[in-house]
C-alpha cells in the first residue's frame, strides 16, 4: 500500500498547547479559615444585642458564597481536578512517546496529538492537524485500510494495519503501522478513539535480510551433494530437500504439502531403526544406519543415514535432523564397499531378527527387524537396549545361561524356546552363536530371534483338532454299539408292552424302561452329532424366519428373568441346514446362555449376512473367506474362565454341578455346525457375558443339482420314525433279514412275523447271498445292517442290485447314512432307518418302501 506525505523539512513538528494548571494553595485556606475565626471571636466581645445583625450579615455571606460555589460546578465554571492528572510525569509519557498518538471526538476531530503524531503526518503545528483518514486520503489502498480503521473506531473495537508509504522522491518510502482503540470502556469515553502510528521501516528491512538469507540457506542445501530429511516423533516427513526428493524420484511441491511418512521412504523395518533410539533426557543423540530407501516407484537404493535426534527434559524426542549419504555408487567404484552394502543389506532385510549382545545382555547391534520386534514388545513403544527385557522373567534365565555359554566360547549352544514379554502372550526361539575370542571384549554372542507364535498356535490349534476328531471317533464307536443295544431293548419292550394291558401291575414297569430307553437314545444322538456321524435331512431355510417360529419356545425356556432379543439382519441369503438339528443348536446355546444368567439378565441372538471380504477381514482361524450368514447368540451372564474356554466343546465337560448337566449340549452344538460345513467360536470375558458366533456357508440354489434320481432317493430317504402312523402296519411278501447281532436280529424277525410277513434271516452279506440263490430272488424286500463281518451292507446292495436291479433294500445302521452313502455307486436307491428304533418304526418303515410306487 502506498501513499503520499508532506515531508517538508522546513517545517518543525510541535505539540498542542498545553493548558494553564490549576493548583491550590494551604496558605489562602488558611487565611480564609483565620479570617472567619477573627470574625466570630470579636463578635463575642460585645453584646448579644449589638452582636445579632452582624453575625447575620456574615452568614448570609457565606450562604451567597456557597450557593455561587454550586451554581459555577453545575455550569462547569469549577471543577474537582484529578491530582494524577497534574503530575508532570504522567502528563509527559504520551508528549514524548516515540509512536505517534491522537485522540479524536465523535465527530471525526483531533482532541489531542502528541509531537510525534505531527512528524508522522507532516503537520506543521497543531492548528494544522488532521486526522488519519485525511492524511492518506489520496491512495486507494491505504484508504481501504484506513476504512477498516474508522470502522471498528466507530464501532468501539481495536484494530490494526500495516501500510506502506511511497517517498515522494522515488525512495524506497517507509512502513507505517497504524492501531486504533476506544479511549475507555465508560460510554462517554468509548465514543473517542486513540489513534496511534508508528513507523516500522526498520524492522520490515531487517525481516526481508533474514528472509533473503533463510531463502539462500535454503538454496543451498536443496541443492547440496547429498540428501537430507526431517522426522517429527509421529513419522511424518516434515521437511526433504530437493536432493533426496529427486533421489527418490518425488515431486519436491507434493512433499512440502505433507502427508508423507518415513515409513513411506524406508524400505522393509528399517523404520524401526530409526525410532529404537533410547531416550535420555536433555541429550542429543547421532546414530549411523545402513538402509535401504524406497523410491516412489518401488525401487530401492542403499544410503547411510547420519541420524541426529535432541530429546526435550522430559524425554520427548524433537524432529530430527538426518543427512543421507548414496551407497548406490559405491558398488561401481569400489569392490569392498560394494561389497559391505551387499552384507548391510542382506543383514537388514533378512526374516530372522539378529543382535550382537555384550556379556551383561546389552544390544550392541541390530537389525531392522529386532528393532521392530523389541518396539512391539515394549509398553511405550521404545525398544530396550537388554535382550533380556525381551524375555518374560520366567524364561529369562534360559537366555541368560545360553549368552554365558557363548562368553565362555562353547559352540552348539542349544536353540531356547521362551515366552517374549508383552502384553500378549508371544514366543520366541533364539539361537545364540559365540563370537571370535579376540573381538568378545564388545561383542559376546551373536543372538538369532524367530518368532514361534503362530506356528505354536497352529500347532494348539492342529493337535485340538486331532483330539477332537479322536474323541470323536470314540464317542460315533460307542453310539454304534450303544444303538445296537439300545434297539434290542426297546423292540423287545415293545413286545412286552403288546403282552401287557395297561391294567396289568407290571405295566408301569415296561414303560418306564421304554421311558429311560429313549432317553438314552437321545444321548447317543448327542454323541453322534459330536462325532458328526447323524442322519441330517437338509433343506434350504431362511433363518429369520425360522428363529421367528423359535421366539416363543425361546421365551418358555429361558423364563421371566432374561429378556429376549432378537435382530434380525436384513435379506438374509438362504442356508442348506437341518431344520431340526438347527432348532437344537439354538436351544442349547439359549439354554446354557440362562444358566449363566441365574439373577436375570439379556439374551441376544442376531442375525447377519458376511460376505467373503468380511470374513476375510475377520481373521477366524480355519475359516475360509467366502459368503456366510451369521448367527450371533450373546448373553449378560457370568461368562467362562479363559482357561476352560478351549474346553466347552468337548463331550462330558462341564462346569455345571453333577447331575445338573450330561457336558454334551456344547460338544453337540458343535458338531451339528460342523456336520452342516459351518464354524463357530466363542468370545467370552469373565463376569462380562459370552457371546457364541456361528458362520452358515451361503446356499447358492443355483449351484444344485436338480437329478431325477436324486429326486427319487431323497424321496426314499424319508425317516420311517417320522412317516404318518397307519392303522394297519400288517403286510404280506418276504423279508431277508441280514444282521450280525444275532439277538437282533431274532427280534426284528419276530416282529416282523407278527405282522404277517415271511422272514429269511442271515447273519451277514454272504448268508445273505446264499439265502437270495435258494429263493431264486423270490425276496421282496431286503433289510440289512451296514456295518457286517466280511460283508459290509454296500458291497451286499451292489451285489444284489446286480442280479435284481428292482430289489428294494432298507439299510440299518446306528451311524449315519453319509459314513456309508459315497462307497455306494451313484443314482442307487435305498431307503434308511437310523438306530435304535421301535417295532412300529421298523414295520412302518418295511410297509413304506414295499408299497407300490
Amino acid at each position: 500500500m502506498t501513499a503520499e506525505l508532506d515531508n517538508d523539512p522546513s517545517r518543525e513538528p510541535m505539540t498542542a498547547p498545553e493548558p494553564a494548571r490549576r493548583s491550590g494553595s494551604i496558605v489562602l485556606v488558611l487565611l480564609v479559615a483565620g479570617a472567619i475565626i477573627a470574625a466570630a471571636v470579636a463578635l463575642t466581645t460585645i453584646g448579644r444585642a449589638q452582636a445579632q445583625p452582624y453575625i447575620l450579615g456574615l452568614l448570609a455571606l457565606l450562604a451567597m458564597v456557597g450557593l455561587f460555589n454550586l451554581f459555577a460546578y453545575a455550569a462547569g465554571i469549577i471543577r474537582f481536578t484529578d491530582r494524577s492528572a497534574d503530575d508532570p510525569v504522567v502528563r509527559r509519557i504520551p508528549d514524548l512517546a516515540y509512536d505517534g498518538v491522537a485522540v479524536t471526538d465523535p465527530r471525526g476531530h483531533v482532541a489531542y496529538c502528541n509531537p510525534a503524531y505531527l512528524a508522522l503526518t507532516g503537520a506543521a503545528s497543531p492548528h494544522d492537524v488532521r486526522p488519519v483518514e485525511r492524511v492518506f486520503i489520496g491512495n486507494p489502498d491505504v484508504s481501504e485500510a484506513v476504512f477498516r480503521l474508522l470502522k471498528a473506531a466507530r464501532e468501539g473495537k481495536r484494530q490494526q494495519e500495516e501500510v506502506r508509504i511511497a517517498g515522494t522522491d522515488g525512495s524506497h518510502g517507509r512502513w507505517l503501522r497504524m492501531r486504533v482503540r476506544p479511549l475507555g470502556q465508560g460510554k462517554r469515553e468509548a465514543k473517542y478513539a486513540v489513534w496511534s502510528i508508528a513507523d516500522i521501516t526498520r524492522d520490515r528491512e531487517r525481516q526481508e535480510d533474514v528472509f533473503q538469507e533463510l531463502q539462500h540457506a535454503i538454496e543451498y542445501l536443496d541443492h547440496a551433494p547429498c540428501g537430507f530429511f526431517s522426522v517429527n516423533a509421529a513419522g511424518d516427513i516434515v521437511y526433504v530437500n530437493a536432493t533426496l526428493a529427486n533421489w527418490l524420484d518425488y515431486d519436491l511441491a507434493e512433499i512440502g504439502s505433507g502427508g508423507l511418512k518415513l515409513a513411506d521412504i524406508v524400505s522393509g523395518d528399517g523404520a524401526s531403526l530409526l525410532t529404537s533410539i533410547a531416550p535420555v533426557p536433555g541429550e542429543v543423540k547421532t546414530e549411523v544406519f545402513d538402509i535401504d530407501l524406497r523410491m516412489r516407484g518401488g525401487k530401492t537404493m542403499p544410503v547411510r543415514l547420519y541420524h541426529k535426534l535432541a530429546f526435550g527434559a522430559d524425554g520427548a524426542p524433537g524432529a530430527s535432523r538426518t543427512l543421507v549419504i548414496s551407497r548406490a555408487r559405491d558398488e561401481r567404484a569400489d569392490p569392498q564397499r560394494a561389497a559391505e552394502v551387499r552384507f548391510m543389506r542382506f543383514f537388514d532385510h533378512t526374516p530372522m531378527a539378529i543382535a550382537t549382545v555384550d556379556r551383561s545382555g546389552a544390544v550392541v547391534r541390530a537389525n531392522a527387524r529386532f528393532a521392530k520386534l523389541a518396539q512391539s514388545l515394549s509398553p511405550d513403544g521404545v525398544a530396550n537396549k537388554s535382550i533380556f527385557r525381551t524375555v518374560n522373567a520366567r524364561d529369562r534365565h534360559l537366555l541368560i545361561a545360553a549368552i554365558s555359554q557363548a562368553a565362555e566360547g562353547q559352540g552348539d549352544i542349544a536353540p531356547v524356546e521362551a515366552m517374549l514379554d508383552g502384553p500378549k502372550e508371544r514366543w520366541g526361539q533364539f539361537f545364540v552363536t559365540a563370537v571370535e575370542e579376540d573381538e568378545r571384549e564388545t561383542e559376546t554372542a551373536i543372538v538369532y530371534l524367530l518368532e514361534t507364535t503362530e506356528r505354536r498356535a497352529l500347532e494348539n490349534q492342529i493337535s485340538q483338532s486331532q483330539k477332537m476328531d479322536m474323541v470323536g471317533q470314540l464317542a460315533g464307536g460307542i453310539a454304534h454299539d450303544f444303538n445296537n443295544v439300545l434297539s434290542a431293548i426297546m423292540m423287545a419292550n415293545d413286545f412286552l408292552l403288546n403282552a401287557h394291558k395297561p391294567t396289568d401291575p407290571s405295566f408301569q414297569d415296561i414303560m418306564q424302561i421304554k421311558q429311560n430307553a429313549t432317553r438314552a437314545a437321545t444321548l447317543v444322538r448327542q454323541l453322534l452329532a459330536f462325532s458328526r456321524r447323524q442322519t441330517l435331512r437338509p433343506q434350504v431355510l431362511d433363518l429369520g424366519d425360522a428363529l421367528s417360529d423359535l421366539t416363543m419356545l425361546l421365551r418358555r425356556l429361558i423364563g421371566e428373568k432374561v429378556k429376549l432379543d432378537l435382530v434380525h439382519g436384513r435379506d438374509l441369503w438362504p442356508v442348506k441346514v437341518d431344520v431340526s438339528q438347527f432348532e437344537q443348536v439354538i436351544v442349547n446355546l439359549a439354554v446354557n446362555a440362562r444358566d449363566a444368567m441365574p439373577d436375570g439378565g439379556k439374551l441376544t441372538v442376531r442375525t447377519a449376512n458376511i460376505t467373503a471380504e468380511e470374513s476375510a477381514d475377520l481373521a477366524y482361524k480355519g475359516m475360509p473367506a467366502a459368503d456366510y450368514v451369521r448367527i450371533d447368540i450373546s448373553d449378560t451372564g457370568t461368562g467362562i474362565a479363559p482357561e476352560i474356554v478351549d474346553k466347552i466343546f468337548e463331550p462330558f465337560f462341564s462346569t455345571k454341578e453333577v447331575g445338573k448337566g450330561t457336558g454334551l449340549g456344547l460338544s453337540t452344538v458343535y458338531g451339528i455346525v460342523k456336520q452342516t460345513g459351518g464354524f463357530i467360536y466363542v468370545d467370552s470375558e469373565a463376569g462380562k457375558g459370552t457371546s457364541f458366533r456361528i458362520f452358515l456357508p451361503r446356499h447358492h440354489p443355483e449351484q444344485e443339482v436338480q437329478a431325477d434320481t436324486t429326486a427319487a432317493n431323497g424321496a426314499a430317504r424319508e425317516p420311517a420314525a417320522e412317516a404318518r402312523p397307519r392303522a394297519d402296519l400288517t403286510g404280506q411278501g418276504t423279508i431277508l433279514l441280514v444282521e450280525d447281532e444275532e439277538g437282533l436280529r431274532s427280534l426284528n424277525a419276530r416282529g416282523l412275523r407278527s405282522r404277517g410277513y415271511s422272514v429269511i434271516e442271515a447273519s451277514n452279506g454272504i448268508e445273505a447271498l446264499e439265502a437270495l440263490e435258494e429263493k431264486n430272488g423270490a425276496v421282496d424286500l431286503v433289510v440289512s445292517d451296514v456295518v457286517m463281518p466280511e460283508m459290509d451292507g454296500p458291497t451286499l446292495l451292489k451285489t444284489m442290485r446286480g442280479r435284481n436291479p428292482d430289489l428294494k433294500i432298507i439299510f440299518v445302521s446306528g451311524y449315519a447314512e453319509d459314513a456309508f452313502e459315497k462307497s455306494l455307486p451313484e443314482n442307487q436307491q435305498f431307503a434308511f432307518l437310523p438306530k435304535p428304533f421301535t417295532l412300529s418304526q421298523l414295520v412302518a418303515a418295511v410297509k413304506e418302501t414295499m408299497a407300490p410306487s
